[in-house]
Order: C-alpha cells, then sequence, then structure tokens
C-alpha cells in the first residue's frame, strides 16, 4: 500500500499526523474519506462558530426549526437524521437557553410543538453569517462547477444506503 502523499493530514486537534501512515485501503474506501471529510468541516465549523458563542450542532436544528414552525420533535428527528433520543438532550438545551418554546398540542398531550424564540432568531441570524462563511471555504474546495452534482451524491447517498 501506499503512503499518503501530497498534503499533510491534520487530526481532531489540529496535529499533523504524520506523512508515513499507511491507510491500505481505507485510502480509496469512500465511507472512510466521507467521515474524514465531514469530521474536518465539522471541526471548522465549530471553530468559526465558537466565535460566537454557539455550538455547531445546533444550527441545523435551530434552521429546521425556524423554516418548519410548529414542528413536533418526531419530525425534527427525521429531517435532521437523528433518533428521537439523541435530538431530545439538544431540544431541551435549546429550551433551557431560551432558543426555541415547546408546548404541548390538545390532541395528543404527548406531542410538543416547537417554535424559535426571537433570541433563537438572533442566534441563527449568527449561526447562519458563519456558515455561510463556511460554505464559500467549501465551494473553494469543491469548485463552484462540482458543487451540484457533488451535493446530488451525497444527497442520494443519504437517501439510498441501507
Amino acid at each position: 500500500m501506499r503512503k499518503v502523499s501530497g498534503r499533510v493530514r491534520r487530526g481532531k486537534n489540529g496535529e499533523a499526523i504524520a506523512e508515513s501512515i499507511r491507510f491500505g485501503p481505507l485510502e480509496y474506501w469512500v465511507g472512510f474519506n466521507l467521515r474524514m471529510a465531514q469530521e474536518h468541516a465539522f471541526e471548522a465549523f465549530s471553530r468559526r462558530s465558537q466565535e460566537i458563542g454557539e455550538s455547531p450542532g445546533r444550527f441545523a436544528t435551530l434552521t429546521l426549526i425556524a423554516r418548519n414552525p410548529g414542528i413536533s420533535q418526531t419530525e425534527l428527528s427525521h429531517a435532521n437524521g437523528r433518533d428521537k433520543s439523541s435530538l431530545t438532550p439538544v431540544v431541551e438545551d435549546l429550551v433551557r437557553r431560551g432558543l426555541v418554546e415547546r408546548k404541548r398540542i390538545r390532541e395528543d398531550r404527548r406531542t410538543y410543538r416547537l417554535n424559535v424564540t426571537p433570541a433563537g432568531k438572533k442566534a441563527l441570524t449568527m449561526l447562519t453569517r458563519c456558515a455561510r462563511r463556511h460554505e464559500r471555504v467549501l465551494d473553494g474546495i469543491i469548485g463552484q462547477r462540482d458543487r451540484k452534482r457533488f451535493l446530488q451524491i451525497l444527497k442520494k447517498i443519504a437517501a439510498e444506503i441501507e
């Protein structure tokens, strides 16, 4: 197996990983490279969002709630690609911090409807600015010409993988 060449790979904390590491078949496996790309992209977005004191993991959740007023937690978990049990602490944190309000509906006392509060809208505005800067960096890497096809492929993987 060949060694990784070219750019220096970075670990989670930004430390350089020795060029002599042999990745074997992982070097060519889509799943491994998809995970590595996601990890690095998330870490970069995390650094940007920390500048404004927010967690990048809250961005998608706040966006989905803001774009879908009254969404249930079950609907949100499906849209967010998370199981309900892992999403519940995220929603509870957003409610506790006053960014989201959660209301029970009369017809089904087990179901909550979620809405973004004014403070949540302000936080989302700042996170969106941060996300746009991050997207411009990704666009610089992917290239405008390949962006549409790249997104199509990612969406196809998400929709069809079992």
